[in-house]
């Protein structure tokens, strides 16, 4: 008998619980989409380290020989050319980013934290900004540009990037949910300024999510292609993003430059990583003072 009892707790203990399985499929569907995002990825930096000759006979994850080379080609391009996309990227995404961040940090807590007429109505329109694609925009705001005689200067690329609709949204929601109502009002009793609650509670709790805004406006606006393509005509205020698309329209004469092309899709990508490793420290600060005052 306790023979017969052992083997059925062992079958018990060795067959995964109702709640373990259904854990399962949303591993795998999860898994499945972190290969297909990070294939091409992967493709992409193996792919910096082959050699034209390499780059176009096989199709294989093998890292090749030619990464010294192609680093050297990239930088030597136009006399120093994707460095010069580089720094019009950097400005795009740096400043926009930044003044996008404010506005957006501004606008989100006033709409969470006072009352005002027409507050509902506007959250709703900012609400409805968010659902527009981005490329349904470009047109008008090019005529708009247009119009200004902005076209072609580095305003036609920052000017569209400072309002952002998703990030009014998102800091309105992060200001309802991070400021107490409580923390403000015993400020206001003890005579404090809006301005000075402003500066001294509200900005200060609202840290982490104006870096989630900036982070997300500063991938947004590096990754733009559409907007700075149909603003700029002149190759010296390119973008990364359009510089590189350049080099792939002159690669069906010169082959050599889809090797260039595709170890600077690589090395834009760089930037990207390093921010995030860095605004890490803000999210995981955040984290550890809830804990604490929890």
């Amino acid at each position: 008998m306790s023979a017969v009892i052992a083997r059925k707790a062992a079958v018990a203990v060795s067959r995964p619980l109702p709640h373990q399985r259904a854990r399962v499929l949303p591993t795998i569907v999860l898994l499945a989409g972190a290969l297909y995002c990070l294939v091409p990825v992967a493709w992409v930096v193996v792919a910096a380290t082959k050699s034209s000759a390499e780059l176009f006979s096989t199709f294989t994850f093998a890292p090749g020989t030619g990464l010294l080379d192609n680093l050297r080609d990239l930088f030597a391009y136009g006399d120093g050319r994707f460095l010069v996309w580089a720094g019009n990227s950097a400005l795009y995404a740096v400043v926009g980013s930044a003044v996008s961040t404010l506005i957006s940090t501004l606008a989100g807590y006033g709409m969470a934290k006072y009352d005002f007429r027409g507050r509902s109505v506007l959250f709703y329109a900012i609400l409805a900004g968010v659902l527009v694609p981005g490329m349904t925009l470009a047109i008008p705001q090019y005529l708009l540009m247009s119009e200004t005689n902005l076209v072609g200067s580095h305003w036609s690329v920052l000017l569209p990037s400072l309002i952002s609709p998703f990030g009014i949204y998102l800091a309105r929601v992060y200001a309802l949910s991070a400021v107490p109502d409580a923390t403000l009002e015993a400020a206001r009793i003890d005579g404090a300024s809006e301005y000075r609650i402003l500066g001294s509670i509200g900005l200060p709790m609202m840290v982490p999510g104006m870096v989630t805004i900036f982070m997300l406006q500063f991938v947004g606006t590096w990754n733009n292609f559409l907007l700075p393509f149909i603003m700029l005509s002149d190759e010296s205020k390119f973008p990364i993003t359009v510089g590189l698309y350049t080099l792939l329209a002159k690669g069906s004469s010169e082959p050599a430059l889809y090797g260039i092309a595709i170890v600077g899709a690589a090395v834009s990508v760089i930037p990207l990583i390093a921010l995030l490793l860095f605004l890490q420290r803000f999210w995981r600060l955040d984290l550890l003072s809830g804990g604490l005052k929890g």
